[in-house]
């Protein structure tokens, strides 16, 4: 097949897609013409309905903490939080370097994701719900679904094994688990940050060594 026939079949391939979603775009418009003052209403109307439903839950939210990164004190607290809200993520932390920059971008994201709550607890002074989620390496995030310990992330292996990943990959990790809701793109620094090999020192914890 000589490249005059070729091209003369790919030019009607091209106006057949072209015709389709001409075809298309014409009956949308014509749907929205048919459309009465009646129809325009109810969709009005359905709107606002879903615009209070979405206000009432961020107000919900905000009274249960959520839009901040706090500290919790004991398990009980910690109960009543996970049991308060739908999707938690809850920050085992010790006092050491790894555990700060993990704050630094969990602060960041409780403002971002006012859906989930941001919680952190010093895992040395809550031996029993340390051991109870078998946590081992600090910094661990216990994401936390319905009241149920869903998902970890422990240390930084998944982030790069680096404590220099940013914000968007903690994100991005989260958002695999769904404790969060993400729509955005995946980051170009992730897979940068699988050819560092700076070493980070994470803490492991054991209830004993102290």
């Amino acid at each position: 097949m000589d490249n005059s026939k070729v091209q003369e079949i790919l030019e009607k391939q091209v106006l057949t897609v072209v015709k389709a979603v001409e075809d298309k775009i014409d009956e949308e418009i014509s749907a929205l013409d048919r459309l009465d003052l009646d129809d325009i209403e109810v969709l009005r109307e359905r709107r606002l309905q879903q615009m209070k439903k979405m206000a009432e839950k961020r107000s919900r939210w905000i009274a249960l903490g959520h839009g901040e990164y706090s500290e919790i004190h004991n398990e009980k607290e910690f109960f009543s939080i996970v049991k308060a809200s739908e999707r938690v993520v809850c920050h085992f932390y010790r006092e050491n370097w790894p555990c700060k920059v993990m704050d630094k971008h969990l602060s960041i994201l409780a403002n971002q994701h006012i859906e989930t709550r941001f919680v952190k607890i010093n895992a040395e002074k809550s031996l029993y719900l340390a051991e109870k989620l078998k946590i081992v390496v600090l910094p661990t995030l216990a994401l936390i679904k319905n009241a149920k310990a869903d998902d970890y992330v422990v240390g930084f292996d998944e982030l790069g094994g680096t404590d220099e990943f940013s914000t968007e990959e903690l994100e991005e990790r989260l958002a695999k688990s769904q404790v969060i809701a993400y729509e955005g793109e995946p980051s170009l620094n992730a897979s940068k940050s699988k050819g560092k090999t700076k070493s980070v020192r994470q803490s492991t914890y054991s209830s004993d060594s102290e």
